[in-house]
């Protein structure tokens, strides 16, 4: 199966997403409201989702989601461009070892894309399970004033995006019949998760604490959708040689690399905010 078309469109996608988020970043900062701004950044990012399905139409989960956090990076630039922030030097270092494990990972798994997979009713069961598991954390977040609400609304909202991530694979390779396309169940589960996905990265992101949700939020979301490839869609990864542990190094470093400028990008989103007020 060529790889090259849906890698080219995940990184595209990963680039719109931050952009996307980016501006809705910057436009929650100067009003809590929603403004002509935030709506721009919407539908930049709701492009890069349009771009994600696509590549997940055509490609693998275990290909399409690892790029897809190179919005992390593209972050970056993005940044320096909307607000005048010029990403330290330990940034720029966390991002070529992000981009380090990316390139490892995907030029040395090989995934496999689907071909028999899990029977849907096993589907059907995890999901529900993961999607209650989710609704008791935000219960948790809700209820109780010693819950971490920031880090609990982050990982529920990275995790939805993971779940929908999967639901677009699926949801994407029927694009091409319209009719049958609104008669697949999924459809319609992907639209809700998407949008309690946005409502609790709002409530995450109004929590004030950017720097337990973001990082939550951008792990999750890979971790989840990887994670259901491998155990419901069949995917797999195809060689199992020295190659696979030099792809096993490279998601490592991936995900340590996410985490870390996730936090220092946090971080300095709390100081912009501080200084503001």
């Amino acid at each position: 199966m060529h790889t090259a078309l849906p890698a080219l469109l995940a990184i595209a996608a990963a680039f719109f997403v931050a952009f996307g988020s980016g501006i809705r970043q910057q436009a929650t900062m100067l009003s809590p409201r929603i403004t002509v701004r935030w709506l721009v950044g919407a539908a930049v990012a709701f492009f890069g989702f349009a771009l994600q399905m696509l590549a997940l139409a055509l490609g693998s989960v275990l290909l399409v989601q690892p790029l897809m956090v190179l919005s992390v990076l593209f972050a970056l630039p993005i940044d320096r461009w909307l607000t005048d922030r010029v990403p330290s030097r330990v940034q720029w270092l966390w991002g070529v070892l992000l981009t380090i494990g990316v390139v490892l990972f995907v030029a040395f798994a090989d995934p496999v894309p689907a071909r028999t997979g899990r029977h849907r009713w096993v589907i059907i069961l995890v999901t529900t399970l993961l999607l209650l598991i989710l609704a008791a954390m935000v219960v948790w977040a809700e209820r109780s004033r010693r819950a971490p609400r920031a880090l609990l609304y982050g990982t529920v909202a990275g995790s939805l995006f993971g779940i929908a991530a999967v639901l677009m694979s699926d949801v994407g390779k029927r694009l091409s019949h319209p009719v049958e396309l609104l008669q697949h169940p999924p459809v319609y589960l992907f639209l809700v998760l998407i949008g309690a996905a946005i409502a609790a990265q709002q409530r995450a992101f109004g929590s004030g604490n950017l720097q337990q949700s973001f990082p939550a939020m951008v792990v999750a979301e890979p971790v989840v959708s990887m994670a259901m490839g491998l155990a419901l869609l069949g995917e797999k990864l195809d060689r199992h040689d020295w190659r696979t542990g030099v792809a096993i190094g490279g998601l490592v470093l991936l995900v340590v690399g996410v985490l870390q400028l996730s936090r220092l990008s946090a971080a300095r989103s709390d100081q912009a905010a501080v200084h503001a007020r």
